[in-house]
């Protein structure tokens, strides 16, 4: 695996503290990653395709301000702890959010060693993913800023919930390894298959500890913890948005609010 250039990778998430294998770095890479990185899907309606090599993601994520969806960011963030002298298993989840249908095993997730201790650590989630990497303690609410999770444990599944009126699960997953050639079928399956819910529309979310901004093709939705609302942008707005906040190259905005006006809802 090709080395890292950190300072680069540092720049980019705004990140100028510690950098030992500790928990506390581990909780502050976590945060300033998901913060600085947004989740996006723009390559693959501009139909680019999405490549997984440490080499493109880092040229898409650090040197060109890009953001991108689960298999590029956790990858990204766990190279960064390897070289950092963390240990990391990379694993895949069912994702239950938003969703009655079972589905396959399309998203990546991390756990890590850190103090003794594991962690599911997740910068690629977007929408109600956490902030902050999660202990592995069944069945204990954990809070980060005014949102609560919990992992859940039967049988060898694990499932993540998020507290909204009632515990709802966010995604389910085993312990088992995954090989790069598992990623690599999810990934071409994500970015390429019709029932994608990331071929069909525009997906881009913004996380902070104060609020969520969650855009699902022209739907805006802001969550603070306490408080959500949605509304319905317009080309002009949604171009806007995607550039000033989201921070998204404007040619690649324009190219694909041309091609998908009013987000194409997914």
């Amino acid at each position: 695996m090709p080395a890292i250039d950190l300072d680069r990778y540092f720049a980019r998430i705004g990140y100028g503290g510690a950098t030992e294998p500790t928990p506390h770095t581990l909780s502050q890479l976590h945060l300033a990653h998901a913060q600085h990185i947004p989740f996006e899907n723009l390559d693959v309606l501009l139909g680019r395709g999405i490549r997984l090599d440490l080499d493109a993601l880092f040229a898409k994520l650090v040197t060109a301000g890009r953001g991108g969806y689960c298999f590029e960011q956790n990858h990204l963030f766990a190279a960064v702890l390897e070289q950092l002298g963390f240990s990391v298993r990379r694993l895949a989840a069912r994702v239950n959010w938003g969703t009655q249908r079972v589905l396959p095993r399309t998203h990546m997730l991390l756990r890590v060693t850190a103090g003794g201790r594991s962690w599911l650590a997740d910068v690629g989630f977007g929408g109600m993913g956490p902030l902050l990497p999660l202990a592995f303690e069944p069945d204990t609410p954990q809070t980060q800023y005014s949102w609560q999770y919990r992992l859940t444990e039967q049988g060898g599944l694990w499932r993540l919930q998020t507290r909204t009126d009632a515990w709802t699960g966010l995604y389910e997953f085993t312990l088992h390894e995954q090989a790069p050639a598992d990623y690599e079928m999810a990934n071409y399956y994500v970015s390429t298959h019709p029932d994608s819910r990331f071929v069909r529309g525009l997906v881009a979310h913004r996380l902070a500890p104060e609020r969520r901004l969650i855009l699902i093709g022209n739907a805006l939705t802001e969550d603070t913890g306490r408080t959500s609302s949605t509304r319905e942008l317009t080309d002009e707005e949604l171009t806007r948005l995607l550039v000033e906040v989201f921070a998204l190259p404007p040619a690649d905005v324009d190219a694909v609010v041309r091609r998908f006006p009013g987000g194409a809802p997914a």
